[in-house]
């Protein structure tokens, strides 16, 4: 296993946290438990964010567009400089796994909290990943280790690999450049679709190709490495309910892997770890088949959006343990130390419509309610007023239920989700609502195709009793909306009769 130089042999007095939402606001309260000064950043349209207020500085970094503000190196180093940071955090998303921005905290005498460049930019590139995972004996999904850059390319492979299979983006992540070709006929379309999105997410169009697996689980190991070697791993999180490859509900421990099996898939992620010298928090992503086979898929070399699911259920601060790794500070635990109590669910509430195909639902948040009680943990980045941009993940909040058992993590996401009220836009909370009832997903019977098979089907039938009486609210708000602007106009009207009338129509459609 390689060794790493410590990141910093120094306390670290003063973060600046490069991101914004819910995920600033975590790391800004384990750094207030660990007396360290927070410097927020936000662009111009996050001034009243959540973030801003909980840091004890706080900079405009610039316009809402992500890549002049969350996504400008330079600006964010500089604003470092000014604020006499000695580190940062990236959070996840945004430049958590851009290589070049660590290197640059480096070059800046500035502590980058995650892991060393090198181990970033190796697995940054999926396919570098998976030849490096290949020669250090881990399990991969059958298929390249190499980047395709043609469609000639691909067909080739596909045909001595067998259908189906998966295009993957070289350099992705989140479910970006990603399409399954089940046919010869199909790859034409597919090859197009996916390298379009790769080089408009990640700047690189070249694709690798991966084994399609049916109906697999898609399950992930955390891991904590510090940098004398050490490298431990915090059990399972099972994250197969996704919609386009995109996570929405995680939980730990996952209901198909036994003690055994977690055993076998946490040795292979320290492998992992060690195979590219890596230190601070780190998530490494399998895919397991029918046979619970299981496969490396990826590596997440940051803190992952899921994390609290595991802190409640190992009782270890991941953000806290971040920082004292990168501090040069080695970890106080041995596997041996580590077990698991009772399980932990995570929903991830989203400013969507899960009944338009789960459309983005920007906009301001005229009422909100957060759900409280034994059990139950709530991140969550905004607050009633505040502003849901179409410029970001419309991610609201992750609602954290734990249960001495997974019944009763259930049974409370149930109840808080039931207390959770929002109220000015729409958001995922009755689709995980309905997602807590659905018996497949009770029973444990369920794979990462969940959403499009089993939930589809079951929305489709599904009865929606309060009809008439949104049906009715909505009458009133059109109303008095109609009566308050009408009262300001010169004819003492709103509008005309058939655009009220259209309007109740489509609402009773959306009903339907």
């Amino acid at each position: 296993m390689k060794k790493q130089k410590n990141h910093s042999t120094k306390p670290i007095r003063k973060v600046l946290i490069a991101n914004r939402g819910e995920i600033a606001v975590r790391i800004i309260r384990a750094c207030k438990e660990m007396a360290i000064d927070t410097v927020a950043i936000y662009s111009e349209i996050d001034r009243e964010a959540l973030h801003t207020r909980f840091a004890k500085e706080a900079y405009c970094i610039g316009p809402p567009p992500s890549d002049e503000s969350y996504l400008a190196i330079e600006k964010i180093i500089d604003t470092a400089r000014r604020a006499h940071a000695d580190a940062i955090h990236p959070g996840y998303g945004f430049l958590a796994e851009n290589a070049a921005f660590a290197k640059s905290c480096e070059e800046a005498g500035i502590t980058f909290i995650g892991p060393p460049a090198s181990a970033i930019e190796v697995m940054g590139n999926k396919t570098a990943a998976r030849k490096m995972m290949e020669e250090a004996g881990v399990p991969i999904v059958p298929g390249t280790t190499k980047p395709l850059n043609s469609q000639d390319e691909v067909m080739k492979v596909a045909e001595k690999l067998g259908f189906p299979i998966m295009l993957k983006a070289s350099g992705g992540g989140g479910g970006k450049g990603i399409r399954i070709v089940r046919s010869a006929g199909e790859i034409g379309e597919g090859y197009r679709l996916a390298t379009s999105e790769a080089a408009s997410a990640f700047g690189d169009p070249s694709l690798y190709i991966e084994k399609f697996i049916e109906k697999p689980r898609h399950i992930e190991i955390q891991i904590l490495a510090d940098s004398s070697g050490n490298v431990i791993h915090l059990g399972e999180r099972e994250c197969s309910i996704q919609r386009r490859h995109q996570k929405v509900i995680e939980e730990c421990p996952s209901c198909i892997v036994d003690e055994k099996m977690r055993s076998s898939m946490g040795e292979v992620a320290r492998k992992a770890a060690g195979a590219v010298g890596y230190t601070n928090a780190g998530t490494v992503e399998f895919l397991v088949d029918r046979e619970k086979h299981f496969y490396f898929l990826e590596m997440n070399t940051r803190l992952q959006v899921e994390h609290p699911v595991t802190e409640m259920v190992t009782g270890i601060d991941i953000v806290k343990t971040q920082l004292k790794i990168a501090m040069g500070q080695p970890l106080q635990m041995r596997q041996a130390d580590i077990s698991m109590q009772g399980a932990a669910i995570e929903c991830r509430i989203y400013a969507e419509d899960p009944d338009n195909n789960f459309l983005p639902s920007p906009g301001t948040i005229s009422w909100m309610l957060d759900p409280g009680g034994p059990g139950i943990r709530n991140d969550t980045g905004i607050t009633q007023g505040g502003e849901v941009s179409i410029y970001y993940d419309p991610l609201i909040s992750k609602l954290v239920a734990w249960g001495n058992n997974r019944q009763e993590a259930i049974e409370r996401m149930r109840r808080a989700l039931k207390e959770y009220k929002i109220y000015g836009i729409k958001t995922t909370v009755p689709f995980h609502e309905r997602v807590m009832k659905n018996e497949h997903f009770l029973e444990g019977d369920f794979d990462t195709n969940f959403i499009d098979t089993v939930f589809s089907a079951e929305n489709g039938t599904r009865e929606r009793p309060m009809r008439e009486y949104a049906l009715v609210a909505a009458a009133i708000a059109a109303y008095r909306e109609r009566k308050s602007v009408g009262s300001s106009t010169k004819n003492g009207t709103f509008g005309s009769k058939w655009k009220f009338a259209n309007r109740l129509r489509a609402l009773n459609s959306k009903l339907q």
